[in-house]
This record gives C-alpha cells, sequence and structure tokens, in this order.
C-alpha cells in the first residue's frame, strides 16, 4: 500500500531525497507522494523529521 504525506508536511522535503524511485514531488509549501510510482519502501517514512508520512 502507498505511503501518504499528512498535513503535518513541514515543507522540509527531507523525504524527497531518500525516495528511491522519485515518487515524491513539492507542491507549493509541502510534499505529495505519487501513489501510482510509490513502492511502499518506507525510506521516506523514516527520514521524515515530522512524522508526516504514513501508510495509505
Amino acid at each position: 500500500m502507498p505511503r501518504k504525506i499528512t498535513d503535518r508536511c513541514i515543507g522540509c522535503c527531507t523525504c524527497k531525497g531518500e525516495c528511491p524511485v522519485e515518487a515524491i514531488s513539492e507542491n507549493g509549501d509541502v510534499c505529495v507522494i505519487d501513489p501510482d510510482v510509490c513502492i511502499d519502501c518506507g525510506a521516506c517514512e523514516a527520514a521524515c523529521p515530522a512524522d508526516a508520512i504514513e501508510e495509505e
């Protein structure tokens, strides 16, 4: 199941650099995950300092 970024996102984009398939993009002041690209590896969730990423 793909991950999603919740409204707790602070826009630091730390997660973006950890994604091995580049499923994360910036959308204004927050990041978003493309569920069609996400491979559910969890690397982004572990890197998020705001605990804003969870399973969808």
